[in-house]
Formats: structure tokens, sequence, C-alpha cells
């Protein structure tokens, strides 16, 4: 595994009624969940190193920090992107950024550790 500072990925996806604050049950309001941002950020980190994991290789997420600054209404579309920014062994650190547009709703960075994932699936299972 040979991970690249600067790897980036974007993720876009159309804000449905299944991804607001009241579907999350993380508010009462109808826009997108801050959950919602998150998943759609991690799934940018992913997808930024997924061309350099060896088989048999995940990442995990382990540590966030995140602001969800802008309320994005359903039926806007919204792209999530992750740069790769340091590597430390098995830690990979990333800046994420959502947009809606020309407006940054959320930003942030991400911590994901990369392990085996067999070994990882059984020690979740207490294997």
């Amino acid at each position: 595994m040979e991970f690249s500072v600067g790897a980036t990925a974007d993720v876009t996806h159309a804000v449905a009624e299944a991804d607001t604050a009241t579907a999350f049950g993380s508010g009462d309001v109808p826009v997108l969940a801050t959950p919602r941002v998150l998943a759609l950020l991690e799934e940018a980190t992913v997808a930024a190193v997924a061309p350099s994991m060896a088989d048999g290789q995940t990442t995990v997420g382990t540590r966030i920090s995140l602001e969800h600054q802008a309320a994005t209404p359903v039926g806007r579309t919204v792209t999530a992107s992750a740069r790769l920014v340091a590597v430390d062994g098995r830690r990979l650190e990333f800046e994420v950024t959502l947009t809606d547009g020309a407006t940054v709703a959320a930003f942030g960075t991400v911590e994901r550790i990369v392990v085996d994932r067999a070994r990882f699936i059984a020690r979740a299972a207490g294997g």
C-alpha cells in the first residue's frame, strides 16, 4: 500500500427527503442532515484512496472534525470533496468540503486508519 498525499475524490448527490434532518432524527427541519453530510464526506475519503488499497485492506473512520454552516434544501445537488493531506503509517488524514453550488455548506477533517478487512470484522464480531 502506498498512498499519495494530494489524492482526491468527489461524490455528487441529489438531496432527497430521505437525506433530511427530519428523516434522520437529527432535527426537525427538511434540510440535508449533518449525519448525511458526514456520510457523503466519508464516501469521498474512501474513494480518494480506493485505487491505492491493497487486496484485503480497507479504511475505517477514527476521528472527525466538521463544521456544517449552511442549510441545503431537498432538490439541490451537493458535492462532497476529499483530499488526502497526510499519511502517517496506517493513519490517513483528509481535508473535506461539501459544496452546494458555489456555497461551502460544510468543511472539516476526517482521519481514517488502514486495517485488514477480515481481521477487523472478526474482532468486531468478538472473534
